[in-house]
């Protein structure tokens, strides 16, 4: 048997999703593995749905996982099942500074065949986007790329006397040393100096001095890494060279968590992004097959007696067709029915599936869906998951309609890795689409987070959960979760509930 392992070693380029190489997107669609870093934009795995992703990021000396560790798993995928197609995703160029020779010297040792996409590195993006080219004629006519990280020794400045440019990588914890470095090895303190934070994405920041200022100013800015330290005559050309902007939109600038599953997160993402956030997708859910697979079957087999459908979410349509597609059926077997949607999000689901609703409440969320759902004979099926409300039971109830829930999926806890902690912690706003999300989020990063919320049902549970920052969005829709989401993190202009 012939071995299909493969490794693609790929820069993601300095955080702007839109400096992924066509190489390295193509790579993405064709992997079946991808182990990421932390600083490859997670906007990056929308690429790559069918993969297996696997998070294998340091940040400074705070190292979740070891080199030599990270080496031996993507030996370790490539190798599984016959031999699968790995990419490992960094951010950068894998080459500069990145120890992606490390990483492929541990495939040729295997055995395994690999290749590199190079990626545009910080070391040159950073500056460019702060306005900064290393080289101008007259100016500058060289440059080093140097780590400021002291985990090898300092560096010699004294010989690189004669290059003009210096671009230091990994350098703000140890400024203040290598700033002084620098002078004592000649260059002079009123040299122009740059440092540049989060380059390229709309969270950048630009703190300017001199060799014998810059420290300080970083300190009183609060730049933080990702940065990347410039040191030349040719950061003065900075105001005259700025050109990046970072979008005026509702939300430039801001950080926002999407709890959604990837399958559904990617609609929302994309919105957020065309506001300037910076999207991280941490599914706080997955969801899983019903309990009684072949129950659910037989019950939607014979659907006689029963007036109404009722899906209170997406994924209740998702789950609907496939137990329908398990019975070797489709939409037609839904003639004699009638389909109500909680809200707009879920008629919309219902349309990717060539079905209109034929009831949608004037606003989205089961207790209107229970007090306007219009009488007619027969029950009312709710289909849904294991953790359901008792809102729309409740509310038919007290109308004198029958009602029977089928459970058609299950939602379970997804596990976090401890960067996806520390994401939702540090993140502006979290977004939340159903009641369990919230239950979930509670459970695994506390209540004290500023959250968005789908629908009046999901405000409730938020409450319920100890949320106490909750913004509801004006309409069930993802559109309406954008837009709850920028009134979170404005302080002028929020909705809250």
């Amino acid at each position: 048997m012939i071995s299909r392992a493969f490794v693609t070693l790929v820069g993601a380029g300095p955080g702007d999703p839109e400096l992924l190489t066509l190489r390295g997107l193509r790579a993405l669609q064709e992997a079946e593995v991808v182990l990421f870093d932390y600083l490859a934009n997670p906007a990056f795995l929308q690429h790559c749905p069918q993969a297996e992703t696997i998070y294998v990021g340091k940040k400074g000396y705070s190292e979740y996982i070891k080199q030599p560790q990270i080496n031996e798993l993507m030996v370790q995928k490539a190798q599984e099942g016959g031999g699968r197609r790995v990419v490992r995703l960094k951010g950068g160029d894998p080459f500069v500074f990145g120890r992606g020779g490390e990483e492929l010297a541990a495939c040729a040792e295997a055995g395994i065949p690999f290749e590199v996409v190079s990626g545009v590195t910080s070391a040159i993006a950073a500056p460019a986007y702060a306005g900064i080219p290393l080289t101008y004629r007259g100016l500058a006519r060289s440059f080093a790329v140097l780590t400021g990280s002291t985990q090898e020794g300092r560096a010699h400045f004294e010989s690189l006397a004669s290059v003009d440019t210096l671009v230091l990588l990994m350098s703000v914890t140890h400024l203040r040393e290598i700033t002084g470095d620098l002078i004592a090895a000649g260059r002079s303190p009123d040299l122009p100096a740059a440092v540049i934070e989060w380059g390229s994405l709309p969270r950048q920041r630009v703190a300017v001095g001199t060799l014998s200022s810059i420290a300080a100013e970083v300190e009183a800015q609060g730049l933080q890494a990702p940065a990347v330290t410039v040191v030349g005559e040719v950061v003065g050309l900075r105001e005259k060279l700025d050109w990046f902007v970072p979008p005026a939109e509702p939300l430039a600038g801001k950080v926002v968590a999407v709890t959604r599953t990837r399958d559904h997160a990617s609609g929302l993402s994309a919105l957020l992004r065309r506001q300037g956030a910076s999207v991280i997708e941490v599914p706080l859910i997955r969801f899983a097959p019903p309990s009684d697979p072949s129950g659910v079957q037989a019950r939607l087999q014979g659907l006689n007696g029963t007036g109404w459908l009722a899906l209170t979410s997406g994924q209740a349509v998702t789950a609907l067709f496939e137990r329908l597609q398990s019975a070797g059926l489709d939409a037609r077997h839904l003639s004699g029915v009638k389909i109500a949607a909680v809200g707009p999000s879920t008629a919309q689901s219902l349309l990717a599936h060539g079905l209109r609703a034929d009831f949608v409440p004037s606003k989205a969320g089961a207790r209107y869906l229970a007090a306007e759902l219009p009488h007619t004979a027969g029950k009312v099926l709710h289909l849904t998951s294991q953790q359901a409300e008792d809102e729309l039971q409740a509310g038919l109830a007290a109308r004198g309609v029958g009602y029977e829930r089928l459970e058609v999926y299950r939602t379970e806890s997804a596990d976090l890795s401890p960067l996806q902690r520390q994401q939702l912690a540090s993140a502006d706003v979290v977004t939340l689409a159903s009641g369990s999300a919230a239950r979930h989020l509670a459970t695994l990063a506390g209540t004290a987070l500023r959250v968005a919320v789908m629908g009046p049902q999901t405000a409730d549970a938020a409450r319920r959960a100890g949320f106490e920052q909750i913004t509801l969005a004006p309409e069930a829709t993802l559109e309406g979760l954008a837009q709850a989401a920028a009134w979170a993190v404005n302080p002028s202009n929020r909705l809250t509930v």
